[in-house]
Protein backbone atom coordinates (compact mmCIF):
# COMPACT_ATOMS: atom_id res chain seq x y z
CA UNK A 1 0.00 0.00 0.00
CA UNK A 2 1.24 3.41 -1.16
CA UNK A 3 0.77 5.69 1.70
CA UNK A 4 1.38 9.48 0.84
CA UNK A 5 1.83 12.09 3.92
CA UNK A 6 -0.26 14.86 3.37
CA UNK A 7 0.40 17.06 6.75
CA UNK A 8 2.77 19.19 4.52
CA UNK A 9 0.69 21.43 3.14
CA UNK A 10 0.42 25.24 2.95
CA UNK A 11 -3.55 25.38 3.32
CA UNK A 12 -2.23 24.24 7.41
CA UNK A 13 -2.07 27.29 9.39
CA UNK A 14 1.44 26.23 11.51
CA UNK A 15 2.76 25.02 8.21
CA UNK A 16 2.27 28.15 6.20
CA UNK A 17 3.70 30.30 8.91
CA UNK A 18 6.74 28.04 9.42
CA UNK A 19 7.24 28.20 5.45
CA UNK A 20 6.76 32.31 5.97
CA UNK A 21 9.25 31.88 8.43
CA UNK A 22 11.61 29.89 7.14
CA UNK A 23 11.14 27.32 9.94
CA UNK A 24 13.30 24.60 8.49
CA UNK A 25 13.15 22.58 11.57
CA UNK A 26 9.44 22.81 12.44
CA UNK A 27 9.26 21.16 8.78
CA UNK A 28 11.46 18.62 9.26
CA UNK A 29 10.27 17.87 12.13
CA UNK A 30 6.78 16.39 10.37
CA UNK A 31 8.28 14.85 7.76
CA UNK A 32 10.58 13.01 9.70
CA UNK A 33 7.40 12.11 11.80
CA UNK A 34 5.58 11.05 8.59
CA UNK A 35 8.61 8.83 7.56
CA UNK A 36 8.50 6.79 10.91
CA UNK A 37 4.68 6.12 10.49
CA UNK A 38 4.99 4.30 7.12
CA UNK A 39 5.12 7.08 4.77
CA UNK A 40 6.24 5.94 1.41
CA UNK A 41 5.99 9.43 -0.08
CA UNK A 42 5.68 13.21 1.63
CA UNK A 43 3.62 15.52 0.01
CA UNK A 44 4.95 18.80 0.03
CA UNK A 45 3.08 21.75 -1.28
CA UNK A 46 3.00 25.50 -1.03
CA UNK A 47 0.04 26.76 -2.99
CA UNK A 48 -0.82 29.31 -1.31
CA UNK A 49 1.84 31.47 -1.92
CA UNK A 50 0.56 32.90 -5.37
CA UNK A 51 3.35 34.56 -7.58
CA UNK A 52 6.19 32.68 -5.10
CA UNK A 53 5.05 29.36 -5.05
CA UNK A 54 8.03 27.73 -7.40
CA UNK A 55 10.91 29.57 -4.76
CA UNK A 56 8.69 28.23 -1.43
CA UNK A 57 8.18 24.35 -3.21
CA UNK A 58 11.74 23.90 -3.90
CA UNK A 59 12.58 25.50 -0.03
CA UNK A 60 10.32 22.72 0.81
CA UNK A 61 11.60 20.10 -1.04
CA UNK A 62 15.38 20.45 -0.12
CA UNK A 63 14.55 21.01 3.49
CA UNK A 64 12.45 18.00 4.07
CA UNK A 65 15.21 15.81 1.27
CA UNK A 66 17.64 17.09 4.02
CA UNK A 67 16.42 14.95 6.79
CA UNK A 68 14.04 12.33 4.89
CA UNK A 69 14.92 9.69 2.42
CA UNK A 70 12.03 8.95 0.29
CA UNK A 71 10.96 10.35 -2.17
CA UNK A 72 8.56 13.49 -2.41
CA UNK A 73 4.73 14.37 -3.90
CA UNK A 74 4.90 17.45 -5.33
CA UNK A 75 1.49 19.00 -4.64
CA UNK A 76 0.55 21.87 -7.19
CA UNK A 77 -1.04 22.49 -10.38
CA UNK A 78 1.81 25.01 -11.07
CA UNK A 79 3.73 23.76 -14.22
CA UNK A 80 6.48 26.37 -13.00
CA UNK A 81 6.55 25.17 -9.62
CA UNK A 82 6.70 22.02 -10.77
CA UNK A 83 9.83 21.93 -13.15
CA UNK A 84 11.35 23.97 -10.48
CA UNK A 85 10.86 21.14 -7.70
CA UNK A 86 11.69 18.32 -10.18
CA UNK A 87 15.44 19.91 -10.58
CA UNK A 88 16.22 19.83 -7.12
CA UNK A 89 14.38 16.44 -5.87
CA UNK A 90 16.65 13.42 -5.26
CA UNK A 91 15.45 10.33 -7.25
CA UNK A 92 11.88 9.81 -8.33
CA UNK A 93 8.85 12.20 -7.08
CA UNK A 94 5.51 12.25 -7.50
CA UNK A 95 2.85 14.71 -9.30
CA UNK A 96 0.23 15.65 -7.20
CA UNK A 97 -1.89 16.31 -9.48
CA UNK A 98 -2.81 15.82 -13.11
CA UNK A 99 -6.57 16.11 -14.46
CA UNK A 100 -8.55 15.96 -18.12
CA UNK A 101 -9.08 19.48 -17.54
CA UNK A 102 -7.77 21.26 -20.74
CA UNK A 103 -6.20 24.32 -18.82
CA UNK A 104 -4.43 21.72 -16.63
CA UNK A 105 -3.46 18.87 -18.74
CA UNK A 106 -1.68 21.07 -21.45
CA UNK A 107 0.18 23.23 -18.88
CA UNK A 108 1.46 20.08 -16.97
CA UNK A 109 1.60 17.00 -19.44
CA UNK A 110 4.87 18.73 -21.51
CA UNK A 111 6.50 19.36 -18.00
CA UNK A 112 6.32 15.75 -17.22
CA UNK A 113 6.45 13.77 -20.62
CA UNK A 114 9.28 11.04 -21.35
CA UNK A 115 10.13 11.60 -17.69
CA UNK A 116 10.15 8.60 -14.50
CA UNK A 117 7.75 11.00 -12.19
CA UNK A 118 4.99 9.08 -11.01
CA UNK A 119 1.79 10.53 -11.87
CA UNK A 120 -1.66 11.02 -9.31
CA UNK A 121 -4.20 11.33 -12.59
CA UNK A 122 -7.74 12.66 -10.72
CA UNK A 123 -11.02 11.71 -12.90
CA UNK A 124 -11.88 15.03 -13.60
CA UNK A 125 -12.65 16.85 -16.91
CA UNK A 126 -13.68 20.19 -18.34
CA UNK A 127 -17.55 18.11 -18.15
CA UNK A 128 -17.04 18.56 -14.11
CA UNK A 129 -16.80 16.17 -11.05
CA UNK A 130 -18.30 12.25 -12.29
CA UNK A 131 -21.18 11.07 -10.24
CA UNK A 132 -21.16 7.11 -11.77
CA UNK A 133 -18.27 4.76 -12.16
CA UNK A 134 -18.96 4.63 -15.61
CA UNK A 135 -17.95 8.23 -16.01
CA UNK A 136 -15.08 7.81 -14.16
CA UNK A 137 -13.79 5.12 -16.07
CA UNK A 138 -14.41 7.36 -19.43
CA UNK A 139 -11.88 9.95 -18.10
CA UNK A 140 -9.68 7.30 -16.77
CA UNK A 141 -9.56 5.82 -20.03
CA UNK A 142 -8.43 9.33 -21.34
CA UNK A 143 -5.90 9.86 -18.86
CA UNK A 144 -4.25 6.38 -19.47
CA UNK A 145 -4.21 6.67 -23.05
CA UNK A 146 -2.67 10.60 -22.76
CA UNK A 147 -0.05 9.84 -19.84
CA UNK A 148 0.63 6.53 -22.05
CA UNK A 149 1.12 8.89 -24.94
CA UNK A 150 3.61 11.19 -23.23
CA UNK A 151 5.54 7.82 -22.53
CA UNK A 152 4.31 7.58 -18.82
CA UNK A 153 4.35 3.94 -18.11
CA UNK A 154 1.37 2.08 -16.80
CA UNK A 155 2.92 1.17 -13.36
CA UNK A 156 3.75 5.01 -12.87
CA UNK A 157 0.17 6.27 -13.17
CA UNK A 158 -1.94 6.44 -10.11
CA UNK A 159 -5.65 6.91 -11.03
CA UNK A 160 -7.87 8.82 -8.60
CA UNK A 161 -11.33 8.45 -9.04
CA UNK A 162 -12.49 11.03 -7.01
CA UNK A 163 -14.18 10.57 -3.34
CA UNK A 164 -17.75 12.81 -2.98
CA UNK A 165 -19.91 12.31 0.22
CA UNK A 166 -22.01 9.92 0.75
CA UNK A 167 -24.00 12.35 3.15
CA UNK A 168 -24.42 14.34 0.08
CA UNK A 169 -25.88 11.42 -2.58
CA UNK A 170 -26.01 8.04 -1.15
CA UNK A 171 -24.96 6.15 -4.01
CA UNK A 172 -21.94 8.22 -3.90
CA UNK A 173 -19.58 5.68 -2.04
CA UNK A 174 -20.61 2.33 -4.29
CA UNK A 175 -20.08 4.14 -7.18
CA UNK A 176 -16.34 5.27 -6.12
CA UNK A 177 -16.03 1.79 -4.96
CA UNK A 178 -17.07 0.32 -8.41
CA UNK A 179 -14.90 2.64 -9.92
CA UNK A 180 -12.02 1.24 -8.24
CA UNK A 181 -12.67 -2.56 -9.81
CA UNK A 182 -13.79 -1.16 -13.05
CA UNK A 183 -10.70 0.96 -13.50
CA UNK A 184 -8.18 -2.24 -11.97
CA UNK A 185 -9.73 -4.24 -13.75
CA UNK A 186 -10.04 -2.44 -17.39
CA UNK A 187 -6.16 -0.78 -17.31
CA UNK A 188 -3.85 -3.57 -16.50
CA UNK A 189 -0.89 -2.20 -14.26
CA UNK A 190 -2.36 1.02 -13.20
CA UNK A 191 -2.98 2.03 -9.48
CA UNK A 192 -5.40 3.58 -8.05
CA UNK A 193 -5.24 6.15 -5.08
CA UNK A 194 -7.50 8.64 -3.37
CA UNK A 195 -7.53 10.73 -0.67
CA UNK A 196 -11.16 9.67 1.01
CA UNK A 197 -11.41 12.10 3.94
CA UNK A 198 -14.18 13.53 2.04
CA UNK A 199 -16.72 10.47 2.17
CA UNK A 200 -17.73 11.18 5.53
CA UNK A 201 -18.23 15.33 5.20
CA UNK A 202 -21.08 16.56 7.29
CA UNK A 203 -21.97 13.33 9.13
CA UNK A 204 -20.77 12.62 12.57
CA UNK A 205 -17.63 10.69 13.74
CA UNK A 206 -15.71 11.03 10.13
CA UNK A 207 -12.74 8.99 11.38
CA UNK A 208 -14.65 5.86 11.86
CA UNK A 209 -16.34 6.39 8.38
CA UNK A 210 -13.13 6.99 6.73
CA UNK A 211 -11.77 3.49 8.41
CA UNK A 212 -14.64 1.64 7.03
CA UNK A 213 -14.52 2.73 3.60
CA UNK A 214 -11.39 2.62 3.47
CA UNK A 215 -11.27 -1.17 4.03
CA UNK A 216 -14.33 -1.73 1.43
CA UNK A 217 -11.63 0.78 -1.36
CA UNK A 218 -8.82 -1.43 -0.01
CA UNK A 219 -11.04 -4.80 -1.01
CA UNK A 220 -11.86 -3.58 -4.44
CA UNK A 221 -8.67 -2.16 -5.81
CA UNK A 222 -7.27 0.38 -3.57
CA UNK A 223 -3.34 0.51 -3.48
CA UNK A 224 -2.66 4.39 -2.70
CA UNK A 225 -4.41 6.89 -0.19
CA UNK A 226 -3.23 10.02 0.22
CA UNK A 227 -3.78 10.64 4.14
CA UNK A 228 -2.53 11.58 7.55
CA UNK A 229 0.37 8.48 8.52
CA UNK A 230 -0.26 9.75 12.18
CA UNK A 231 -3.59 8.26 12.13
CA UNK A 232 -2.53 5.12 14.29
CA UNK A 233 -6.31 3.55 13.72
CA UNK A 234 -6.13 4.74 10.23
CA UNK A 235 -3.01 3.02 9.55
CA UNK A 236 -3.80 -0.24 11.32
CA UNK A 237 -7.41 -0.23 9.63
CA UNK A 238 -4.72 -0.28 6.37
CA UNK A 239 -2.79 -3.08 7.58
CA UNK A 240 -5.39 -5.57 8.62
CA UNK A 241 -7.41 -4.21 5.09
CA UNK A 242 -4.52 -4.98 3.33
CA UNK A 243 -3.31 -8.84 5.25
CA UNK A 244 -7.19 -9.76 4.64
CA UNK A 245 -7.32 -9.17 0.69
CA UNK A 246 -3.87 -11.39 0.82
CA UNK A 247 -1.71 -8.61 -0.28
CA UNK A 248 0.32 -9.05 3.28
CA UNK A 249 2.66 -12.47 2.82
CA UNK A 250 3.09 -13.75 6.08
CA UNK A 251 1.05 -11.21 7.88
CA UNK A 252 3.93 -9.40 8.04
CA UNK A 253 2.92 -6.12 7.89
CA UNK A 254 0.04 -6.42 9.98
CA UNK A 255 2.22 -8.17 12.64
CA UNK A 256 4.56 -4.72 12.56
CA UNK A 257 1.94 -2.49 12.91
CA UNK A 258 0.58 -4.66 15.83
CA UNK A 259 3.97 -4.31 17.33
CA UNK A 260 3.65 -0.53 16.99
CA UNK A 261 0.54 -0.23 18.81
CA UNK A 262 -1.45 0.46 15.80
CA UNK A 263 -4.07 -2.66 16.22
CA UNK A 264 -6.22 -2.59 18.78
CA UNK A 265 -9.64 -4.52 19.32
Amino acid sequence: MIIVGELINASRKKIKEAIENADADYIKDIAIQQDKAGASYVDVNAGVFVGEEPEKLVWLVETVQSVVEKPLALDSPDPKAIEAAMKVHKGTPMLNSISMEKDRWEKLSPVIANTDIKVVALCMSDAGMPTTAADRIAIAEKLVEGLSGINIPRDNIYIDPLVQPVGTDYTFGIEFLKAVSGIKEKFEGVHIMCGLSNISFGLPERKFLNRIFMGQAILNGLDGAIIDPLDGPMMGTIAGAVALVGKDKGCRGYLKAFRAGLVKA
